[in-house]
């Protein structure tokens, strides 16, 4: 165990124990793993020996599945003890993989041999709009300064039903979207590859639980025991098209041709360190949208852009999950207040993350301002947008303390259009 023992400096410590699911090429069977520094541990080879009486469903046990919506259906409760069970096997305090090195061998598989899946069915994705910095600035760019953000954008959470079918695993590459653009100087509306391809720099969390009926609210002071655990996500948007289709029902072609997220889930016991007060909020919202224990996160986040002629990445935005004005408490009881039902494994993503500062900008349409700031990246090449062959590479971590909890990477490139 000692030869796996991670740095703490690593992403992946025993603090953190993130979840996702892996299969291999001498095992191609989809299955849930707990990433521990350069390791996953392999759940379904140690699964009777994290048991309970609501482990096992159907019969079947929850860490023996193919993917973690039955686990995800479980309350905290159950998820702590589970927690507490892989950190007992993993520091030796309960001594079976230290006394038997082939389950040791059998049970933790190098990352590097893995394949990542998306760890869970996602029935429902909504994207929220939540960074005050973001939504002013876009409103600025499109609106001017007196109407930079809309009368009801500090009165609730604004937000958009998503393609959840297009939503993939870091690593995976796309093909750049086609569709309607109307250029300012243009009569009429051209059909065509997107021009102005763009990344969106956000978070998102998996919605845990039981699922809830139709009709059946999650009251704010109740959201924590349904977020199971967050990822970074990478919406990524193709403004030209965005900009001819969104009024008046929002965005449509433009978003949902794909959207990545990091493969490892950060539970949210794990973040619990890392919690902050929320952003100051003027006008109070609301009744049901106020929790005197409601709190954000401290996130370091980055953004590079690595284009495919070049071996290096440029870092091109530094920012934090803090700078979120709606938290995500608030989005949970706003999205079912009205009754709406959501189901463990509905993905909730923040909207662009953007602070007050011209380098933690979450977008290239904001860090160029609409193409009229070009970037210059470390080969040379200037980015007004992406490009054939960028990869975007997001990664974020959080730390306080000596303790460091890290969500890997979040990774993508762009192919030419098919």
């Amino acid at each position: 165990m000692d030869k796996i023992q991670p740095d703490k400096n690593q992403h992946f410590t025993l603090d953190n124990l993130p979840y996702g699911v892996f299969s291999t090429s001498q095992d191609p069977c989809p299955r849930i793993g707990v990433a521990y520094g350069d390791h996953i541990l392999d759940l379904k080879s140690i699964h009777q020996y994290v048991d309970g009486p609501r482990m096992r469903i159907d019969g079947k046990h929850v860490l023996a599945e193919p993917n973690l919506q039955k686990f995800m259906s479980l309350s905290p409760r159950e998820w702590h003890e589970t927690r507490g069970v892989i950190q007992k096997l993993l520091n030796g305090e309960i001594s079976l993989l230290v006394d038997d090195p082939h389950l040791q061998q059998q049970a933790l598989v190098p990352q590097s041999d893995a394949n990542m899946h998306v760890p869970a069915v996602i029935g429902d994705y909504t994207d929220f709009y939540s960074s005050i910095y973001h939504a002013t600035n876009v409103g600025r760019m499109f609106r001017g300064e007196d109407n930079a953000l809309l009368p009801n954008w500090k009165s609730l959470p604004v937000g958009y039903h998503g393609r959840a079918s297009s939503i993939v695993i870091s690593g995976t590459n796309f093909n750049r979207p086609k569709g309607q653009s109307k250029a300012d100087d243009q009569t009429s509306p051209t059909f065509g590859p997107c021009r102005l391809l763009d990344f969106e720099l956000e978070m998102a969390f998996f919605v845990g639980g039981p699922e809830t009926s139709m009709g059946q609210s999650i009251p704010i002071s109740e959201a924590d025991s349904h977020i199971f655990g967050m990822v970074i996500m990478n919406d990524w948007s193709a403004r030209d098209i965005q900009k001819w289709e969104y009024v008046p029902l929002g965005p449509f072609l433009s978003k949902s041709f794909c959207t990545t997220i990091s493969p490892w889930i950060v539970t949210m016991e794990a973040l619990e360190p890392f919690r902050i007060p929320k952003m100051l909020q003027d006008p109070e919202p609301l009744p049901y949208l106020r929790d005197s224990n409601d709190f954000n996160l401290d996130i370091n986040l980055e953004v590079a852009i690595k284009p495919s002629s070049s071996q290096v990445g440029s870092k091109i935005c530094q920012s934090n999950f803090k700078h979120m004005y709606w938290t995500m408490k608030q989005q949970l009881a706003h999205h079912t207040v009205n009754g709406c039902n959501v189901k463990p494994g509905d993905l909730m993503a923040s909207g662009t993350i953007s602070g007050p500062t011209p380098d933690s900008l979450g977008s290239l349409l904001e860090l160029t301002w609409r193409g009229s700031r070009p970037l210059t990246l470390a080969d040379g090449s200037q980015r007004k947008f992406l490009q054939d062959g960028d990869s975007v590479v997001m990664s974020g971590f959080c730390e306080k303390n000596g303790k460091r909890i890290g969500f890997g990477e979040c990774i993508g490139t762009v192919l030419p259009a098919l």
